[in-house]
């Protein structure tokens, strides 16, 4: 198990080791940013705990692997949020299962994926399972906030904190996987050590370096140049928010090189919560491209 899934080998070997020595805990939380193959380790895990081969935990041939690999085990339960969170019905549900005595293996495991948007209602109902969970249970929580967590659902976890996967790696995977090179090292910074964002972004590379082009020509051509350059800004509201973070980690570089750029970052940042105080889309734009072309010129 865990085989395909690049990086933080010590909390896989960890999970392995919990398996063989019967060791398992009641309730893990796995915290980190999004992308770097918390909820895929988790799944695996669970699959480890639920398998009935004591030679060979994850055995992927057992009755219990395979109705794992079919998503039809009676004894594992993936919540995920329902809108914009995790409500309170859901731990209730969660809550009567959990009840119920295994059907096919001698343990039952609950994963709760981007837990941290349980609303206050759902972590404080939670922590009543977490208090007094079945023997035969293990919880395990995923998200990447640990803040959005109450102390007290937090210190009944096993926390495992999983680390950014570094650039090197992330650059060989890409190259290997989908034939991707000569990636700028601002677009490297962009996939913030998570190799689920590289893969979401791979597509966009060819928008990203446009981007990347009329940052770096704040101060070499005119206004109108610049807006000529920035069509896709202009075209991807969707992508917007991601585009804005990008455009901050080049202006980042350049002020290292040249403190006048300080002050576009702030710009940018402006910009940010006049979008998402639904201001005029277009005008947003323009400002903050005339404001940083100002402030290099």
């Amino acid at each position: 198990m865990f085989d395909e899934i690049i990086g933080n080998q010590q909390i896989k070997e960890t999970l392995i080791k919990a398996v063989k020595e019967n060791t398992v805990s009641h309730s893990y939380m796995f915290v980190g940013i999004e992308g770097i193959g918390k909820q895929r380790i988790a799944k695996d895990f669970a699959q480890m705990i639920l398998c009935m081969n004591e030679e060979n935990k994850g055995c992927n041939q057992c009755k219990s692997c395979i109705e794992f690999q079919s998503h039809n085990h009676p004894d594992f339960l993936y919540i995920e949020p329902d809108g914009n969170s995790i409500k309170i019905e859901q731990i209730r549900y969660l809550q009567r299962k959990i009840q119920e005595k295994p059907i096919i293996s001698d343990q039952k495991v609950y994963i709760i994926n981007d837990a941290d948007k349980m609303t206050k209602e759902a972590q404080n109902s939670l922590l009543k399972t977490l208090e007094e969970p079945p023997e035969y249970s293990t919880i395990i929580l995923i998200g990447s906030n640990e803040n959005a967590f109450l102390n007290t659902i937090k210190s009944r976890c096993m926390i495992l904190s999983f680390r950014s996967i570094s650039s090197e790696t992330i650059k060989t995977y890409m190259k290997t996987n989908y034939g991707m090179e000569n990636i700028s090292e601002n677009m490297v910074e962009a996939f913030q050590g998570s190799i689920g964002k590289a893969i979401i972004l791979k597509d966009k590379k060819e928008q990203y370096d446009k981007v990347e082009e009329v940052i770096q020509n704040l101060d070499r051509k005119n206004m109108i140049d610049i807006l000529q350059l920035s069509e896709e800004i202009y075209k991807d509201k969707e992508e917007i928010m991601n585009i804005l973070e990008y455009i901050n980690i080049i202006l980042i570089k350049l002020t290292k090189e040249n403190i006048k750029y300080v002050n576009c970052i702030q710009i940018v940042e402006e910009t940010k919560k006049r979008l998402n105080q639904n201001a005029n889309y277009d005008m947003c734009i323009d400002n903050m491209l005339f404001n940083m072309w100002e402030e290099v010129n």
